[in-house]
């Protein structure tokens, strides 16, 4: 069974679903005011990768993720540059999904969008309100975190707790904030800023309603898995929850959370810190999957670096596969039983992709050796070389293939090699590797790749 590290009890358990053979999913997608940057990618693969494994397996998945394209941010930039604020979200959005096309990451089945959930978010915060869990202040609506017993729960820290940690800071807006922690609701707007009517005056509502009610709306009470990376654990997720608690509707069951990208000195990277590496420029630089080869030898909870180092030592193992997809095209057959077991078996551990692919490489060294050997066993595990890597979402052997005049002089080699006419095969050799080629002859035949 898939067991998967679950945040709020801290330990790897079973996936359990609410309907056997379905999973719903719920992502936290961005906030549509810049570029995507390394963090961005790393979450969306790690959730992609989740993914495809999962319906891999036969199940099947529902991913719901938002698009949040009403936020302070979004609202500071337009104000910045003097745009419609539409003009940027817009713009934004359009740039997320050419990159996720790009990473070779599966669109979501949903992708609700927070503008189009306005409504149904101010009638859930009605319903805090009558239950006497938020409150209205000069500059909104607040939820009561008193009202929620266990809170801080996923933070893994007591209220008293959180508070004692924080020192002396200001917290922004304390004076009219019946505890510290409390947190919006619903913002009022101020002049020339975009708003929705409301019983409470016009506005906009608080990022924390936002998914709550999103993920509520289409996956439901008690649905399966909620993700994310690791920095919204807390306050995002947390206070997520505690909306859910409070509105007394079970929520996820599940709770998911992947590592950060780091710098050099391990800060996470991210648009606010201004340490930035734009997921753009690496797709423009390299080859897409070397980013989700790179990400798949990492555990999907531990913080990872990205540098020259690991994005080179990325890209020569990607060539080193598509080398292996190359040279084993003509072998056809089964993928080796035992073989997927152990991958089953590595994976439903918690996704331990690092194994997985360390397991993908023994079995590339093992077909190499059967290739080579003239061995039976070779056709079995170049299919399971291929399932494997199709399950993770990197396609092998996507080089472009020999033309026409180069496939000829390979066929041509072959042909010279069964008449034992090695003279004319060695010429047809040196033709080969001055266009560029490279020649790999096996009792299989003769493939051609690019150097």
């Amino acid at each position: 069974m898939f067991a998967l590290y679950d945040t709020l009890t801290r330990e790897v358990k079973p996936l359990a679903t609410r309907e056997p053979g379905k999973l719903g999913i719920y992502l936290c997608g961005p906030t549509v005011y810049g570029p995507p940057h390394l963090g961005h990618g790393r979450a969306t693969l790690v959730y992609d990768i989740l993914r495809r494994y999962l319906e891999w397996r036969g199940i099947e998945v529902r991913l719901v993720s938002n698009i949040t394209d009403i936020d302070d941010k979004i609202i500071d930039r337009a104000n910045r540059e003097s745009r419609a604020w539409q003009d940027i979200t817009h713009k934004c959005e359009s740039v997320w999904f050419d990159s996720m096309e790009r990473l070779g990451v599966k669109r979501p089945s949903d992708v609700p969008h927070a503008t189009e959930y306005v409504e149904p978010m101010v009638g859930m915060i009605e319903t805090l309100v009558a239950r006497s869990a938020a409150y209205t202040t000069s500059d909104g609506v607040y939820l009561s975190v008193e009202q929620v017993p266990d809170y801080g729960a996923l933070a893994h820290q007591s209220l008293e707790d959180m508070l004692a940690g924080g020192g002396d800071r200001d917290v922004l807006g304390a004076q009219e904030k019946r505890h510290p922690a409390d947190f919006a609701l619903w913002k009022f707007s101020k002049p020339g800023e975009p708003s929705w009517p409301s019983p409470w005056g016009a506005g906009r509502p608080g990022w924390h309603s936002e998914c709550v009610v999103m993920s509520l709306e289409l996956l439901g009470e008690g649905f399966d898995l909620h993700c994310g990376g690791a920095d919204l654990r807390f306050p995002h997720h947390e206070n997520e929850r505690a909306q859910a608690v409070a509105l007394g509707k079970g929520f996820a069951r599940h709770w998911m959370h992947n590592g950060f990208v780091v710098d050099a000195e391990g800060e996470k990277m991210s648009k606010s810190l201004g340490n930035v590496t734009n997921l753009l420029d690496l797709l423009d630089r390299y080859d897409a999957r070397a980013y989700r080869m790179l990400l798949l030898q990492t555990h999907y909870r531990s913080p990872v670096k990205v540098g020259q180092d690991n994005i080179d030592a990325s890209v020569k193992a990607l060539a080193g596969l598509d080398a292996f997809a190359a040279r084993s095209t003509a072998l056809r057959g089964a993928p080796d039983e035992a073989v997927l077991a152990r991958f089953v078996e590595v994976m439903d551990n918690d996704l331990d992709t690092p194994n997985a692919m360390a397991h993908v490489f023994d079995t590339v060294r093992r077909a190499n050796f059967a290739i080579d050997s003239g061995d039976a066993s070779a056709a079995g595990l170049v299919a399971a070389v291929h399932e494997m890597c199709g399950a993770l979402g990197l396609p092998l052997g996507q080089a472009a293939p020999a033309d026409d005049d180069a496939q000829a002089k390979a066929a041509a080699l072959d042909a010279a090699r069964a008449a034992k006419d090695f003279a004319t095969a060695d010429a047809l050799r040196v033709e080969l590797q001055d266009a560029g080629w490279i020649v790999e002859t096996t009792k299989a035949g003769t493939t051609l790749r690019r150097g």
